[in-house]
Formats: C-alpha cells, sequence, structure tokens
C-alpha cells in the first residue's frame, strides 16, 4: 500500500473537479485529482456551455485554449412546432462579451484544465484509479482509497459524476426528480461544413428532438422516447428506428438514412435531474453532478459544475485555515448554493414540459406560437434567460487568494 498525503482529495476530473482543483493549485495548496479513466478521450453528451461558466474560464485563464482546441458558437436556440418557430432565444442581445453558446467537446475544455494545472507543483493527478472506500478518522471523512493507494487530505471533494461513487460510499442519497418520463437517444452526424448557428428543437412528430453543431465538423443529434421504452424501439430494427429519426428531424433525414447503419451508431441516455439528500458530510463536500444533476434542456450541467467550484474555492481555503471541516462550517457554501440550484431546477422543470412534451402538446400550431411570442416578449422570460445563461451573477474568482497574485484572464 502507498500512501499520499495532500490538503485537499478531488475524485473525478470533470469540468467542477479539474475547475476546482487549478483554483486550489494556484491558491499554493497541495490538491490530488483522483479519475477512474485512464483518458479525457470519452463519450460526453453535455458539451454547451453559458455566457456565465465562459466568464468564469476566460478570469481563470483558460477560456482561450479551450477554445483553440475546437469549439462552435451558437446565437441561441430555436424552438419549432411542425414546421413554425415557436420560441428563437437571441443570446446576441444579451450583455457581451459573452453573449453566445459556445458547443465545446468537454474534452477540449478538461484537456486545457488539467494542462493548467499541471504548470503547478502542488498538483498531483492520479488517472486510472477507482476510488473503492473512503478512509475516516473519528467519524470525519479523512482520504479515499484507490487500489493499492490510500490518499489522505484534509478534506475530500466528490466531483465524480451524476452516477457518483464518494457519494454512494458516504451513504448520500442521489434526490433522483423525473422531470418527464423521457430518455434521450443520442447521436452525430457529419455537417459537411454546414454548421447552424443555433441549437434547435424540433417538435415535428412523435417525440421531439434536438440538434446543434459540434467541433470539428458534425452535428450532435438527440431524439426523445418514452422512459424504457428503448428496448421496444431498438427491437423493430434500425429500419424503422430510422424513419422515426427522419420524422422527428426532417432537415437531417436524408444524413440519418445515410450514416446511421445500426443501433451501435446511437447511446441511449437516461434523462433525469437529482437533488441529493445532502451535499456534505464531515471532512466531505459534494459538487457538480455529484451533488445536483441536469437534464439537456438548458443546458446547464457544465455551467453549474464550474460555478460549483469557483464558489466552494474560498470555502475550502478558509476550512484549511480553520482546520474545520465539519458539516456545519460548509453551510455557508451549500445553504446559498441550493437556493441557485433550486432556482435553475424550477425553470428546467417548465423548459422541458414546454420543449419536450410529446405530440406537439394540446395547443394548435398558430396558438401555441402566439402564446409564446407573447411569453418571449415579456420581462419574466428576459429575467428567465438572463438566470440561464449567466446563472447567478455574483459569482467570481477569488483571484485575491491565488499565489503570486496572477490577474484577472491572465496566466
Amino acid at each position: 500500500m502507498t500512501d499520499s498525503t495532500a490538503d485537499f482529495c478531488v475524485v473525478g476530473a470533470g469540468p467542477a473537479g479539474l475547475t476546482l482543483a487549478l483554483l486550489l493549485a494556484r491558491s499554493a495548496v497541495r490538491v490530488t485529482v483522483v479519475e477512474r479513466s485512464r483518458s479525457l478521450d470519452r463519450e460526453f453528451r453535455g458539451d454547451i456551455l453559458q455566457p456565465g461558466g465562459m466568464r468564469l474560464l476566460h478570469e481563470l485563464g483558460v477560456l482561450d485554449a479551450a477554445r483553440e482546441r475546437g469549439a462552435h458558437e451558437h446565437d441561441g436556440f430555436v424552438v419549432t412546432d411542425r414546421g413554425r418557430v415557436l420560441l428563437d432565444s437571441d443570446y446576441r442581445r444579451l450583455p457581451g462579451p459573452f453573449n453566445c453558446l459556445l458547443s465545446i467537446p468537454q474534452r477540449n475544455l478538461l484537456d486545457a484544465l488539467l494542462a493548467e494545472c499541471r504548470r503547478y507543483d502542488g498538483f498531483t493527478y492520479v488517472d486510472g484509479s477507482k476510488v473503492t472506500e473512503l478512509i475516516y478518522e473519528n467519524g470525519v471523512v479523512r482520504g479515499v482509497m484507490c487500489g493499492a493507494n490510500r490518499v489522505l487530505a484534509h478534506c475530500v471533494v466528490g466531483a465524480d459524476g451524476r452516477y457518483s461513487k464518494v457519494r454512494q460510499l458516504a451513504g448520500i442519497g442521489d434526490g433522483r426528480i423525473d422531470n418527464f418520463d423521457q430518455d434521450v437517444m443520442w447521436f452525430k452526424l457529419p455537417a459537411f461544413g454546414q454548421r447552424p448557428r443555433q441549437v434547435r428543437v424540433f417538435r415535428e412528430s412523435g417525440n421531439p428532438a434536438i440538434a446543434y453543431a459540434s467541433a470539428p465538423d458534425s452535428i450532435q443529434c438527440g431524439w426523445t422516447l418514452p422512459h424504457k421504452a428503448y428496448r421496444d424501439v431498438a427491437g423493430d430494427g434500425i429500419g424503422p428506428l430510422k424513419e422515426k429519426l427522419c420524422a422527428a428531424l426532417p432537415p437531417y433525414a436524408e444524413l440519418i438514412d445515410r450514416e446511421i447503419n445500426g443501433i451501435g451508431d446511437l447511446t441511449l441516455l437516461d434523462v433525469f435531474s437529482g437533488n441529493a439528500d445532502t451535499w456534505v458530510r464531515d471532512g466531505l463536500v459534494l459538487i457538480g453532478d455529484a451533488a445536483h444533476t441536469h437534464g439537456p434542456i438548458g443546458a446547464q450541467g457544465i455551467n453549474l459544475a464550474i460555478q460549483d467550484a469557483v464558489l466552494l474555492h474560498p470555502v475550502l481555503m478558509e476550512s484549511l485555515r480553520a482546520k474545520d471541516t465539519s458539516a456545519v462550517f460548509f453551510d455557508r457554501y451549500t445553504g446559498p448554493r441550493r437556493r441557485d440550484i433550486n432556482r435553475i431546477m424550477k425553470i428546467q422543470g417548465m423548459q422541458g414540459r414546454m420543449m419536450l412534451a410529446p405530440g406537439g402538446g394540446r395547443l394548435r400550431p398558430a396558438v401555441a406560437k402566439a402564446v409564446a411570442k407573447v411569453v418571449a416578449r415579456g420581462p419574466i422570460y428576459r429575467r428567465v434567460l438572463g438566470t440561464l445563461a449567466f446563472g447567478n451573477p455574483n459569482i467570481a474568482v477569488a483571484a485575491e487568494l491565488f499565489a503570486g497574485g496572477r490577474t484577472v484572464g491572465g496566466n
């Protein structure tokens, strides 16, 4: 058995974990990241970054590096109902400079974050290592077991995703919320240089679908189907399934017919939201999807993960100074943050009912379009769009805690 020590042990090298690791490394403390995968080049579904997340990554000095690895800007998102524009959200009307949606493969973002983390002597990266046990001392989490390695730390942060092993080991429930009884079947098509400038939701026939341009030159598509209906849909064979996909995404019907050749070209995602029963134990904090999981509507996963890390960073630094890792101490993070998360989840629930209701809902298309126009032009919708785009606008990188006084946006 090999022992190592750190001030903080972060489990999970996703957007939340690596953002937090970079913040801590820049603050001249020892941080070890434990990641079960050996590669960042793995399949991710969520890769839309909102303006609020872009701003924070810019403050950390990694946004440009991530974009250089491949990204695609979107002007906003459009919902069409049987060929009619039901809702058109124009992000270009939001305050700049980050007034767009950014489609960026997560591996590009993670690669940029990890490269920056590795510039700091206090950073250690342990990949290909699965956490199997939490280490306790007098009832307080003091580290993790991963293979033959034991990592001891002042505090453990679980940032290991929606199916968090750390959360399970701590005996914390995932707080699953089924906002809509659907799953999403994801697949990619070649764009051949024809990359739309908007994220598009189609309510054409049957269950709705989503499509948007993804780097380097592809179209990411998602088709909704009733929860647990995959076995029946797949059982009908690829022919009938392709017919449904073509009907749901008319602009891409020819590509679907040519490029989708078998069930192996499709990936099923169980769509659900979740808000864990608690985000903390003595010596342990959960962030990102490990604490609160979000469906694909509203593109909030990466945004909220980055914001979690930025908000937790100064709390962890104060915890280290005070030598206090009690759950009560971490309430100064969880209390305010839960209010933010609950607000976003409420908005996502409303979005899901509007965008993903099967069959176009009960309203006739013309009536639905008229209602949507009134809603989209109202002050309430503008506030909702601002919340989705920027999250809590008061969140800012605590650069004053960085060693060496690095400037915002600098390296």
